[in-house]
């Protein structure tokens, strides 16, 4: 062997030995390349709407109401998010019959312009921009809601603009007694963090926020630390792939919900004001209490990547349980399951068969109604329904699009109350500015 191939052959064993080194030690250059790539995958991954419409789908001959079982309903309209005509956005207020009693067109352009708050590989680039998700009508008539991972939105029902909160707002709003707003919130690093040297930026720390109802963010508890301080380090690192190392990245939990234990249920294991949050991509539910921050309860693997878990009483939760372990053609089913943390014993409320179809591989809501039955939304299909307590649909709805052959995905639908029939929504309109 020549000096000049022992030189080749030496220099090869020296840098892939720095190689493996930089990876372990976080060297240069492998937080600069993590970094670099990560971004990257952040940008693709906020492409929220680019590419293919998949957020419309053939409606196969689906009627906008095809079922309506007036005496087996819950009276009251329905609040409906989703996508419109025309890659737009719309959060409208329907009948059983479908008919739209109020709405709001809502455009990430013309509301938020400015979005300084925003890294560049989160600015939308084009229509829809985004997507609603999360929303709540107050009293008044005002609608809160959620630019998906952009920010929290407050309008009234001229549409005109409330607050704004600069802040990663996603997926889901709860309001507690006091009428706060809870939603999740998230933080993006793009620098490593001393405290958690085996998250590999960029990564997402999940956080759940306290906001009043005038805008204003008062309360910010990141998950990342709250998992580890309550000695759940084991949940911390469970998206790590390799043998001989535990690095994580990305978007770690994807919190999907977070909800209040309120006063008017009995306490239990759950206390009044403990908050619950929803972890889809570690499959787990937790309470905790939100001034001591001490975990009270948690449950891991009992469901596939679910979303919304609601309270039922002191000791039990109710989970949607979106089932996602199949190609999405499979034919499998999604489930609303019934968690008791006083006993650990998990049942199955309903699952989607062949009389009741029901699946959505992400995304998704239910809710409990005072007649006992079930409102659920199949976001992804574009569909909510009714169940009554027998478990046959009693109300149906398709997110139709007008003037087309095609159905929108939902992010939201929630059965109001009575107060807010007709003639609310034209006493507010009458009142609005003319433009």
């Amino acid at each position: 062997m020549n000096s000049r191939s022992f030189f080749l052959i030496a220099l090869t064993i020296i840098s892939m030995a720095y190689g493996i080194a930089s990876q372990k030690y976080q060297w240069f250059p492998a937080p600069q390349a993590r970094a670099v790539i990560g971004q990257a995958r952040l940008a693709l991954d906020e492409l929220f709407f680019s590419g293919e419409r998949w957020y419309y789908l053939p409606s196969e001959g689906r009627a906008l109401v095809p079922t309506y079982e007036a005496e087996q309903v819950q009276p009251g309209f329905t609040l409906i998010t989703g996508i419109a005509q025309d890659n737009t956005l719309q959060i409208r207020i329907v009948s059983f019959k479908g008919e739209i009693i109020h709405k709001w067109n809502v455009d990430w352009y013309s509301i938020w312009p400015d979005a300084e708050h925003l890294p560049q590989y989160l600015q939308p680039k084009g229509k829809p921009g985004t997507h609603i998700h999360g929303s709540k009508l107050m009293d008044n008539g005002d609608i809160v809601f959620n630019f998906e991972n952009l920010g929290l939105v407050r309008l009234n029902a001229c549409g005109e603009t409330v607050f704004k909160l600069p802040y990663l707002t996603h997926h889901a709003i709860n309001v507690d007694d006091n009428g706060h707003f809870w939603l999740p919130g998230r933080v993006d690093y793009v620098t490593s963090l001393s405290d958690f040297p085996n998250y590999i930026p960029p990564f997402k720390d999940d956080t759940v926020i306290e906001v009043t109802n005038d805008g204003h963010l008062v309360r910010e508890i990141s998950v990342m630390k709250l998992l580890n301080d309550n000695g759940y380090a084991g949940l911390m690192y469970l998206a790590a792939a390799g043998t001989k190392e535990t690095y994580v990245s990305g978007d770690v939990y994807h919190m999907n919900d977070v909800e209040v234990f309120p006063s008017h249920l009995n306490q239990g294991v759950f206390r009044h004001g403990d908050i619950m949050v929803s972890l889809r991509n570690i499959n787990t539910v937790f309470i905790f209490n939100k001034d001591t921050l001490k975990i009270r309860y948690l449950t891991t693997g009992k469901f596939v990547r679910q979303h919304d878990p609601d309270f039922i009483d002191g000791n039990t939760i109710s989970v949607y349980d979106n089932n996602h372990i199949a190609p999405d053609d499979f034919g499998h089913n999604s489930r609303i399951v019934l968690v008791n943390a006083d006993t650990n014993e998990v049942s199955t409320y309903f699952e989607g068969n062949d009389e009741v179809p029901f699946y959505s591989h992400k995304m998704g809501k239910h809710q409990w109604l005072e007649n006992g039955n079930l409102l659920v939304l199949e976001s992804m299909n574009g569909r909510v329904f009714e169940l009554s307590k027998e478990k046959g649909i009693v109300w149906e709805y398709n997110n139709i699009i007008e003037g087309s052959e095609v159905v929108g995905i939902m992010e939201g639908a929630e059965r109001i109350s009575l107060k807010f029939n007709k003639a609310f929504f034209s006493n507010k309109l009458a009142s609005c500015k003319p433009h």
